[in-house]
């Protein structure tokens, strides 16, 4: 082989490599790692870097808001699919209870990047989330945690009229509020619920002993095929 044509073969080596970096088949596995607090549907996206469903620091989009107070995975889910990304929605077919896992599976092409959230029960605008983890181009098991964050769209109030009442949750009554503005209006890390032992007063309509929580929240592995 001539040098000319080695410099090609080489070239086009080079190219379809760099083509085939991030192409990947992988498996998500995501665990509540939590002693008592529920995730809503999950949506787990793979996307390029350009996108995200979150950023750490700035304001929450409305479809991030409708997540985190509502569990309403609808509106970035269409955002992903509109910037050219693609998602798997609700792997564990519902609410995902403390110390259980869903699973899910993406070939994701060209696609590098990789975000996870849901909302998280019972709070009144707390999730957990990825922001756009790159999928790495060699084969292995990859395994990791997740903090929780606090949308900055609602205050932490912590009363049973200020969010979702699913019949798995035990609330208490006659709160007068933890929180009564935000005091944070960008996303941030939660400082989780405060709670109380009352459950006919006090400050949280929370029981401290069921609904308190630290970070990190979920476990996540990653395999890489």
């Amino acid at each position: 082989m001539t040098g000319k044509k080695m410099k090609k073969t080489l070239a086009f080596l080079t190219l379809l490599t760099a083509m085939n970096t991030h192409a990947a088949d992988i498996d998500i596995s995501i665990t509540n790692a939590t002693k008592g607090i529920f995730f809503t549907p999950i949506l787990i996206a793979a996307h390029s870097s350009s996108s995200h469903l979150f950023r750490t620091g700035e304001s929450a989009t409305t479809e991030l808001e409708a997540m985190a107070e509502g569990g309403d995975i609808s509106g970035l889910s269409s955002m992903v699919t509109n910037a050219g990304g693609m998602v798997v929605s609700d792997p564990a077919s519902g609410i995902l209870n403390p110390g259980i896992s869903a699973t899910a599976s993406m070939n994701t092409g060209s696609l590098d990047r990789l975000s996870i959230t849901a909302m998280l029960l019972p709070t009144n605008d707390g999730f957990v989330g990825l922001d756009s983890w790159e999928i790495p181009s060699a084969a292995g098991t990859y395994t990791f945690t997740l903090n929780s964050y606090d949308a900055g769209t609602e205050a932490n109030d912590e009363l049973a009229g200020s969010m979702p009442n699913p019949p798995f949750i035990t609330f208490g009554s006659g709160g007068t509020g933890v929180e009564t503005a935000v005091s944070n209006n960008k996303v941030h890390i939660h400082p989780g619920n405060i709670g109380d032992s009352n459950a006919t007063g006090g400050l949280s309509d929370l029981s401290n002993t069921a609904y308190r929580w630290l970070n990190p929240v979920a476990i996540v592995t990653v395999t890489v095929k």
